[in-house]
């Protein structure tokens, strides 16, 4: 039971630490240039790009098994827009589960998970067209949660995949 506490204060404090990294990121890159964009940001740290256009940028490497189409995976996450607003994380900080390549979750992260071996962690830039697109997303009130065509910022960390 003590250790299962001491791993959950571990991943606490990961998250913060990476939360704290990123709102620090946006706000240099805000003042400097305007919104957060993969750009504006790319001179932190080396960053990746997948075939279809997600950049990431690697924060832990993983050294667990990387996750096959239909694959069942767990992951941890914080979406963010482009301005630093925190829009989603895992419910109740309990990580999400789903079938990788199926269509349960945006295209950008079917793209992005196969590539992550499990323990991995990273910042990824999903543009427009691999999340919500051009529609969006509506909170209850009829407002925009997540504006058409706009491009999103997750921490990301796959936790698990069978």
């Amino acid at each position: 039971m003590r250790a299962k506490l001491h791993w959950q204060q571990a991943m606490r404090t990961k998250w913060w630490v990476g939360l704290l990294q990123l709102l620090f990121l946006s706000a240099v890159a805000r003042a400097q240039t305007g919104p957060v964009t993969a750009d504006s940001l790319s001179g932190a740290a080396a960053s990746l790009t997948t075939a279809g256009g997600v950049r990431y940028t690697v924060l832990a490497a993983g050294s667990g098994a990387r996750p096959l189409p239909r694959s069942r995976v767990t992951v941890a996450y914080r979406g963010y827009l482009p301005t630093g607003q925190l829009f989603d994380s895992s419910p109740n900080n309990r990580p999400l589960r789903f079938r990788v390549g199926q269509g349960e979750v945006i295209p950008g992260w079917d793209e992005l998970l196969p590539l992550l071996a499990v323990g991995t962690r990273v910042r990824a830039w999903i543009p427009a067209r691999l999340a919500y697109g051009s529609r969006g997303v509506k909170g209850p009130d009829d407002t925009y949660i997540i504006p058409p065509d706009t491009d999103l910022v997750f921490m990301l960390e796959l936790l698990s995949a069978r």
